[in-house]
């Protein structure tokens, strides 16, 4: 349903000059928005599988049947 809206808008804001302009604006912050997110994923540090929490209150096993 979004791509379809997204779709009807699109068509509509190309039949003129200034809605191209807009179009073309959206464009650009819409690149720049995902630049800076992709950038921020690859900076983010990722635990390796299997490591311990730094946390020594950290729960280190399922408790079994809702007992604590």
């Amino acid at each position: 349903m979004k791509r379809i809206l997204q779709l009807v808008v699109t068509r509509w804001l190309a039949r003129t000059p200034i809605g191209m302009v807009v179009l073309g604006l959206g464009w650009l912050f819409m690149r720049k928005r995902r630049s800076d997110q992709r950038q921020q994923a690859r900076t983010q540090v990722r635990r390796a599988p299997g490591r311990r929490s730094d946390d020594p209150y950290g729960r280190r096993r399922p408790v079994a049947g809702g007992r604590r």
